[in-house]
């Protein structure tokens, strides 16, 4: 007597063929963030969780984050997030997808090994990202091919451990991404101080935005303070240096001339010693770096604008249960103090 082993079949849910009902958002045109409209006892939730059914409808085709049951035209999700479509095409992204780097993307990233002709960057993605080492500005700005000389020394320019900012040039078939540091906005990060996020995905984290990098005049006699919002969730806040890496585009703008601007790339841009860097900046850092954690902690999106607002309520001073000021110099930005603070910056932004 012989014994078969069936799979489990999927419960089936009173639905309608349209995987969704109206889309809520869309910032191109093409792309819809939508919501099933009746999936059972789940219409009335925004997340798609794994195994529930997508649709049964055979003019939809499966994307990433779905699957297809054998001999149906029945499209299951298998991770949990937001249902997307695009055209005929179903795709669900997930709450805690890791950051699939695009070309033209601005990322903070830590170098793991050194090799021959290149360095290995962690940037929060699936695959290591590459910097080779024609890709970066020579000390004094020295335009010429790579030597051996050069190869032998390639641990003076980035080592182990070293944080950097890069743009994303290109990405390999295979999904790793190519960097590149050949701007005055890019290289070493010194001077500051390291946040990782949550990146692409639901809930709150750094979303792409117009500015990726810009200068806070900040208060209490804390100076300017650079911020470097990585799109793969890796953050750097940093004391101002002008003429480095994190000049701002209309620095940049005015050196016209090639010359000047290799000029300006001196050995100091790989240097590994941090500068002096006063208790007000630092104070007003840790000021920052708690308004971002605030953000991310009530999923609310980190770009320049949230950030300003979270700042500018918690200088003002928090907002207590009954509306009222309330005036505290503590830059913890934790539990309910965080909430409000949130809160009030949500609300002056839609004001």
């Amino acid at each position: 007597m012989t014994f078969s082993i069936l799979a489990p079949a999927a419960p089936r849910l009173s639905q309608d063929s349209s995987p969704a009902s109206e889309p809520s958002l869309d910032s191109d045109g093409d792309i819809d963030v939508i919501r099933p409209a009746k999936r059972g006892k789940t219409a009335h939730k925004a997340i798609i969780t794994p195994g529930e059914v997508v649709t049964e409808d055979v003019q939809w085709m499966r994307g990433h984050g779905t699957t297809a049951t054998q001999g149906s035209s029945t499209i299951l999700a298998t991770v949990a997030g937001t249902l997307f479509r695009t055209n005929k095409l179903l795709s669900i992204q997930s709450l805690r997808a890791r950051y699939t780097p695009e070309i033209g993307d601005l990322v903070v990233g830590r170098i793991v090994s050194v090799e021959t002709k290149r360095w290995k960057v962690d940037v929060s993605a699936p695959l290591l990202a590459h910097l080779p080492l024609s890709a970066i500005n020579l000390p004094g700005g020295i335009l010429r091919k790579r030597t051996a000389t050069d190869e032998l020394v390639i641990r003076t320019f980035f080592s182990e451990g070293d944080l950097l900012v890069a743009e994303v040039q290109s990405v390999y078939q295979d999904g790793a991404a190519s960097l590149h540091t050949r701007s005055l906005r890019y290289g070493k990060l010194r001077n500051g101080v390291f946040m990782r996020v949550s990146g692409t995905g639901g809930g709150g984290g750094v979303v792409r935005s117009r500015r990726q990098v810009w200068t806070v005049h900040t208060a209490n006699g804390g100076g300017e303070v650079d911020i470097v919002l990585g799109v793969n969730g890796y953050i750097w806040i940093c004391k101002h240096s002008r003429g480095e890496l994190v000049a701002s585009t209309e620095e940049a703008k005015k050196m016209n001339e090639i010359t000047k601007m290799e000029e300006a790339v001196n050995e100091s841009m790989y240097s590994n010693r941090n500068d002096e860097i006063r208790p007000q900046t630092r104070r007003e850092i840790a000021r920052l770096g708690g308004c971002v954690r605030a953000l991310v902690e009530n999923g609310v999106r980190v770009d320049e604008e949230m950030v300003m607002a979270a700042y500018t309520v918690n200088l003002e001073g928090g907002v207590d249960m009954d509306g009222v000021r309330e005036e505290e110099e503590d830059e913890y930005m934790g539990g309910e103090k965080g909430q409000r603070v949130v809160a009030a910056a949500l609300e002056s932004v839609r004001g």
